[in-house]
């Protein structure tokens, strides 16, 4: 449907981005998975998107040097969704224009 927002998940583990897809296409979204950090800026560049969802430790490239990366291109909210917890993880990602910070902590 074209009135679908699209969310790309940015995931490596298979399991979280499978849950994560089920609860945004039940709830009227398209979805789209990448895998590999290095894949995220040329579908950016070639793709529009509604919302990221973005772990930070990936294959290829990671989530804060994706960040930052798309923060140079576009206006896409980012919703960062990683198992790192520390502060200083928190105050970096939205130092890098994260909108906000979730822990899969207890997931």
């Amino acid at each position: 449907m074209a009135d679908e927002k699209r969310v790309l998940i940015v995931e490596d583990d298979a399991d979280i981005s499978m849950v994560e897809e089920a609860y945004l296409e039940a709830a009227g979204f398209q979805t789209e998975i990448v895998t590999d950090g290095a894949e995220v800026s040329d579908l950016i560049e070639r793709e529009s998107f509604d919302l990221i969802l973005l772990d930070l430790m990936l294959p290829g490239k990671s989530g804060y040097e994706i960040c930052r990366e798309i923060r140079d291109k576009v206006d896409i909210p980012i919703l960062m969704v990683t198992a790192r917890t520390e502060s200083v993880d928190k105050i970096r990602g939205f130092g890098l224009g994260a909108d906000d910070y979730f822990s899969k902590q207890g997931v």
